[in-house]
């Protein structure tokens, strides 16, 4: 997923959206709809008539990140996490390559902007997407998409102290309790977290509270680039790409083989996850608005519980689901608003 700042539109696997400020306008948002940084415009976007209605988009974009997990943990069972990750941004940024070709966009030109890109590539690519499959090593995907439910609450937590326009607000603070007790009750925190792997959940965690931390970054630093949103996240990816071809050659060798399930994994993880859904989510902005577009965020903890529980026949005791839920039901009163007078 990703959060927005416009103009930039930062892809990332299934992040939540961030926070929005108290006085953000509503032609222009500037948290995603869906989790990193501003809606796209007409100028970024050209109108056209969707070939698909957009609740079939938007089922397929649920689908593709809730099932983004399951694929992580498919290509962890044959590559190593530096590998996937590699192999994942390589395809997504291919993806979004094509694109900008047919659609002849211009890459951005300031050296500052690519400077400010790379680091945003860090913290809402390259970073969150090791982490993930790190963590996937040793957590089943089911606590890995709940843990990724968490971006909104860490965005929430970072948003009142980085960004000066967002005002604490009761239903804000409360939504931000009450996640967090979500997270207790998913790690089963009044059996002592028995039976729980510390360093894959904690890794899983950090990958959520990176995404925050990019968004924050990108607001700041790329919220007034010209460059159209499609060229900026196109060029993050590839710098993305360009950080995992210099780490991973110093943390893992050649794989020994390229088993046919995890390969295709690790391909539609990219080509579907981290480029097709991007463009989906474009359209879905355009078409019906930030706020319908970022609802699918609460639809993917619950398909990459599912997904984990039918496909890869992962166990699930009664806090988790029930955890995911509250965990949820906070996320979304942190980022609601009350009614205008």
């Amino acid at each position: 997923m990703f959060y927005e700042v416009r103009p930039v539109i930062v892809v990332l696997m299934s992040a939540p959206p961030a926070p929005r400020p108290a006085t953000e306008p509503s032609a222009h948002p500037a948290a995603p709809p869906a989790a990193p940084p501003g809606a796209p415009v007409a100028a970024d976007l050209p109108a056209r008539r969707p070939a698909l209605d957009w609740r079939l988009r938007f089922a397929a974009l649920s689908l593709i990140w809730g099932f983004s997990f399951l694929l992580i943990k498919v290509g962890t069972d044959a590559y190593a996490p530096f590998q996937v990750t590699f192999g994942r941004l390589v395809s997504g940024t291919a993806v979004l390559a094509v694109v900008m070709a047919v659609r002849r966009e211009r890459l951005p030109r300031s050296a500052r902007t690519w400077g400010h890109l790379a680091v945003a590539a860090f913290f809402l690519n390259a970073l969150p997407f090791s982490l993930f499959a790190y963590a996937e090593l040793t957590i089943p995907s089911t606590l890995a998409g709940i843990c990724n439910a968490t971006s909104p609450l860490w965005g929430m937590a970072l948003s009142l102290v980085a960004l000066s326009e967002d005002r604490p607000t009761r239903r804000r603070v409360a939504g931000l309790g009450l996640g967090f007790l979500g997270v207790l009750t998913v790690l089963g925190a009044w059996q002592g977290f028995s039976g729980l792997d510390f360093g894959g959940t904690a890794m899983a965690l950090l990958a959520s509270l990176s995404y925050p931390v990019g968004w924050i970054y990108v607001r700041r630093t790329l919220a007034g680039d010209s460059a159209s949103t499609l060229a900026l996240t196109g060029s993050q990816l590839f710098l993305g790409t360009v950080q995992l071809a210099v780490v991973t050659p110093l943390f893992t060798g050649l794989p020994g083989g390229f088993p046919l399930g995890p390969t295709l994994a690790v391909l539609a993880l990219g080509a579907l996850g981290t480029g097709l859904a991007v463009l989906l989510q474009y359209g879905l902005v355009q078409e019906v608005g930030p706020t319908t577009a970022q609802m699918v965020t609460y639809f993917i903890p619950v398909i990459a519980t599912a997904a984990g529980v039918a496909v890869l026949g992962e166990e699930l005791s009664w806090n988790t689901p029930v955890g995911a839920l509250v965990v949820l039901a906070g996320a979304a009163l942190t980022q609601s608003r009350p009614r205008a007078a």
